[in-house]
């Protein structure tokens, strides 16, 4: 989940990495999450909110429309398209850049602010890239694993990444406080809704949710940094 419902939300990282760092004790049974008891703790953290979070997901999900759920995830979807150009062309990826832009030029006029994806019904290529991506592009390492509250699973370098995509949001850099928190907040409710299929797969599979989270999404990130051919991991005897 990328928005946090904060107008300052580099903050939160930053406070609960200090956290973090300065934690006298840890059980780690995964090399790559060595914060084990800090991450379960803030795990838990992340249930209790979730608590009051998923009601709304679900009472959202319920009442609106899927042509007006669709329109919204597109709307958002479309902003994104914008910082996902700038980090394929980061990456050396121009080929993917330039299409990301004529996605957004396509989107934003003939779909009408971006509430309909013209731009992949004419066979254009829909790619959601992040800064945590292209950190991973120029060889930056994973670093330790860290579940945050409300944004979730990050690695070190992508809870990095993180700070500059929320930096560069266009959401967050609206000026107009309330109409700004108004769309941080309709997108985080519509990530958390488009969530709640995964809930029950996740319930029903994992005998500790905890570590299911944390191993499907490392594998998850390490797909997406390689564009879905990661090389063969060495492991030590």
């Amino acid at each position: 989940m990328k928005p946090v419902l904060s107008t300052q939300p580099p903050c939160l990282v930053i406070t609960l990495a200090v956290l973090a760092v300065s934690a006298c004790a840890t059980t780690a049974n995964n090399p790559k999450d060595p914060l084990e008891s800090f991450n379960r703790a803030m795990f838990s953290v992340n249930e209790g909110i979730d608590v009051v979070v998923k009601p709304v997901a679900k009472g959202y999900d319920a009442a609106a429309p899927l042509p007006v759920k669709v329109a919204i995830g597109n709307f958002f979807g479309n902003i994104w398209d914008v910082w996902t150009a700038a980090n394929n062309l980061l990456q050396g990826k121009g080929q993917d850049a330039v299409s990301d832009v004529g996605r957004v030029l396509i989107n934003t006029t003939v779909g009408i602010g971006g509430v309909f994806d013209v731009a992949s019904e004419m066979g254009m290529t829909k790619h959601t890239e992040d800064f945590g991506q292209t950190l991973g592009k120029w060889g930056v390492g994973d670093g330790p694993y860290f579940y945050w509250p409300i944004i979730g699973p990050r690695t070190t370098r992508d809870s990095f990444g993180w700070l500059v995509d929320t930096y560069y949001d266009p959401v967050w850099r609206i000026n107009d406080v309330p109409l700004r928190n108004s769309l941080a907040a309709t997108r985080f409710i519509d990530v958390r809704a488009s969530l709640l299929p995964s809930d029950k797969v996740v319930e029903d599979a994992a005998f500790d949710k905890y570590s299911y989270i944390r191993d499907a999404y490392l594998q998850h990130r390490r797909n997406e940094i390689y564009d879905g051919t990661p090389p063969r991991e060495r492991f030590d005897d």
